[in-house]
């Protein structure tokens, strides 16, 4: 008999409007494994039982009141949430990562949770990841290392490890994560998830702390496409304040349909080359690649190889955006020797940028964003879709890219495994990462597909017919 872990997300709340499950049943499931496993996976930075049970509660209650009257839920109403320790909860800590903001307590909720109450979800905790989101494996001064359950000698990735940590070792059904380098599709790739950078302004980033660069988007990670779909409908739409807004859908649609739907003959490009120096591709995502190609030539999509001309200025001005930003979130001055090594460096370095160098840094990124939809993937004979490696390398052992002695180093570290991801955060456009390879050694390999911008709903149909094609939520690592 299947536990209900084993579920996914909208079996689970399939269930809660039948009442063949409870959300206070699937609540106090997940609160055990938590306890069970939260210290070896290092998922959470909060756990939050006494929120989680008073919502389940309200959502029992919601869900019996509505069979009783003939009315729908939403479609992941009763289902557990965690939120990333990077958003804010109003009434709960939000650390950031940091030592420095460990007594920090929220006093408003960031419109992505408001989003996710009203569409019944609830609040199991928030989930560990790196100070300020800064690196991409999720260690901190604050709890232990997130760790992929695939191998736990090895990092879960960032900066949305934990929530990938607590997915992929069903501690919750599917995540709340947020992504500025990768933090979504990395951790992803390292944990055998699905996960979805979604276009830029599709989810609201406000009330109070707006990504001014527009480097940085919410996003969902899930064991299968459909439960991504539905958490990314539940998180998606403009909010007051928005800058900016992604194109909406039509009318009636709604991500998860497009789980259900036929992509169509698409145009697909694959690269596996980096185009700036400085990273070597592991085997193992050459070969998920190649794979990956060869899968989608048989579906009846047109695919050929891609090349882009060797250019080192778009990751040399997301290195200038990324200290900016690290410079810029709020530390008191007497707490900056609290601060982790990398954050300390990454703040100096960006604190010394001048405005007019920052700006050109930003303005690069709408240029690289304009060489893409014009040379690259324009709509009369440029591809569709770009596939590449999620990341570079098979996933790290903790500690791997941490060097606390040379922050410069690390760094660079960082970039090098990293170096395809960032891309879609400059420009704003879609991206995903999938699971359809594990290595030789049984640990998951990610690959990549990145879309045009607004258009994440072929994104997720042609993510579908890849599961379909090769499912993989069925694998499970030993923890589960």
């Amino acid at each position: 008999m299947a536990e209900l872990h084993d579920l996914t997300a909208l079996e689970q709340a399939a269930g809660v409007r039948t009442g063949e499950l409870s959300p206070v049943e699937i609540t106090e499931h997940y609160l055990d494994r938590a306890g069970e496993l939260d210290a070896t996976l290092g998922a959470f930075l909060t756990r939050t039982p006494d929120i989680a049970r008073k919502q389940a509660a309200d959502a029992e209650a919601a869900a019996s009141a509505a069979r009783r009257e003939g009315r729908e839920l939403p479609p992941l109403h009763g289902v557990p949430v965690p939120v990333k320790d990077l958003n804010q909860v109003a009434g709960v800590r939000c650390t950031m990562g940091s030592r420095t903001l460990a007594g920090n307590v929220a006093q408003v909720d960031d419109h992505v949770v408001t989003k996710l109450r009203r569409a019944g979800t609830i609040l199991l905790g928030k989930t560990n990841t790196p100070e300020f989101g800064l690196p991409c494996y999720t260690e901190n001064l604050l709890a232990p290392p997130a760790r992929t359950p695939w191998d736990l000698e090895r990092s879960a990735g960032g900066s949305s490890g934990g929530a990938a940590a607590a997915v992929a070792g069903g501690l919750a059904p599917v995540a709340h994560g947020s992504d500025g380098g990768g933090s979504i599709r990395i951790p992803a790739s390292v944990c055998g998830l699905y996960g979805i950078k979604p276009s830029r302004g599709l989810i609201s980033s406000g009330p109070l702390l707006h990504d001014v660069t527009g480097v940085g988007t919410s996003g969902p990670l899930a064991r299968t496409v459909a439960d991504a779909a539905a958490l990314l409908d539940a998180m998606a739409g403009p909010m007051p304040g928005d800058p900016y807004a992604a194109p909406a859908l039509p009318p009636g649609e709604t991500y998860t349909a497009y789980a259900g739907r036929d992509p169509g003959r698409l145009r697909i490009g694959w690269l596996v080359d980096v185009p700036f120096p400085g990273s070597e591709v592991h085997p193992d995502c050459r070969t998920a690649v190649m794979e990956t190609a060869a899968l989608l030539t048989d579906l009846g999509h047109e695919v050929t190889p891609l090349t882009l001309p060797a250019d080192d200025s778009s990751r040399l001005a997301f290195t200038r955006v990324w200290s900016v930003i690290a410079a810029g979130r709020p530390v008191p001055p007497q707490d900056e020797a609290d601060l982790m090594p990398l954050t300390r460096y990454l703040r100096a370095r960006g604190a010394e940028i001048p405005a007019v160098e920052y700006a050109r840094a930003l303005y690069a990124f709408r240029m690289l964003g304009q060489l893409i939809a014009d040379q690259v993937m324009p709509r009369d004979g440029g591809v569709d879709v770009v596939l590449t490696p999620t990341v570079a390398k098979p996933p790290p052992r903790v500690g791997e890219l941490r060097n606390d002695a040379d922050p410069q180093a690390e760094f660079a570290a960082v970039g090098a495994f990293t170096p395809y991801t960032p891309l879609y955060n400059a420009t704003g456009q879609p991206a995903v990462s999938i699971p359809l390879h594990w290595n030789a050694a049984g640990l998951p390999i990610g690959v990549m597909l990145g879309g045009r911008y607004g258009e994440d709903a072929t994104l997720v149909a042609l993510s579908a017919q890849l599961e379909e094609a090769r499912p993989w939520a069925g694998r499970k690592p030993d923890v589960w």
